[in-house]
């Protein structure tokens, strides 16, 4: 009876973010297809990475020619809050042995540690696999149709959605900055920081984005409030 409510409990808390993920990545996988992506490519993309930011960011590098060292170093820096996520929900879950750590620690995501830090008390593994899972197989599902949606819909339209990867990053950033304007003081820093180093050339390529969020993230931990409540995407 309780595994039961288990799994229904988890499916009902897993479909908030089911209906968010699939349109994010419905977009990814039409802008995949209009850089040169192969399906395969796209796919497999979800399947390791698996992470919405990371994953636009990566589009974007590749579209400036940035190299696999730099791709590396830049996902490993915007997907860093993750190892945060993943300690707390390990004090979460109720006598778990450790060899599913590596496992659960995978499947974290903001919404889905958003949705099982809301569950009060402890929480079975099984709960949190559900939920997990659920959010990965939307997120695969979705990029699987928008890379077949880049097949039908007109070429005009597709080669336009490089814009919304633009678009998308204002959108993730406007909500937070209206909780914190010394979040936005340090976004125009390191836009600007970015601009400068690529202006001045003497960086490898790609190098210029990662001393930008490495300086602006040093910067964040004596200028950002940590009062502020911030939802980071």
């Amino acid at each position: 009876m309780k595994s039961s409510y288990v799994i229904r409990d988890s499916f009902r808390r897993a479909t908030p973010i089911v209906f968010g993920y699939v349109p994010v990545a419905i977009a990814f996988g039409i802008l995949s297809k209009t850089i040169g992506l192969s399906l395969l490519e796209t796919t497999l993309i979800s399947l390791i990475v698996y992470s919405g930011a990371a994953q636009f960011m990566f589009l974007n590098l590749l579209i400036v020619g940035v190299g696999p060292i730099e791709i590396i170093v830049t996902t490993f820096l915007i997907n860093f809050r993750h190892f945060l996520m993943s300690v707390s929900l390990a004090s979460k879950l109720n006598s778990t042995n450790k060899r599913w750590f590596p496992l659960l620690a995978f499947g974290v995501t903001d919404e889905t540690f958003a949705v099982v830090s809301s569950i009060p008390g402890k929480i079975e593994k099984e709960r949190l696999i559900i939920i997990e899972i659920i959010a990965y197989l939307s997120w695969q599902a979705g990029t699987v149709i928008g890379f077949i949606a880049g097949n039908i819909i007109p070429a005009a339209l597709t080669i336009s959605m490089s814009v919304g990867l633009y678009g998308l990053f204002i959108a993730l950033l406007m909500p937070q900055i209206k909780k914190s304007y010394r979040l936005g003081i340090l976004a125009v820093i390191s836009g600007l920081l970015n601009g400068f180093l690529l202006k001045i050339d003497l960086l490898p390529q790609g190098w210029s984005i990662i001393i930008s969020v490495l300086i602006s993230s040093l910067l964040g931990v004596y200028f950002i409030d940590r009062n502020e409540e911030l939802d980071y995407e």
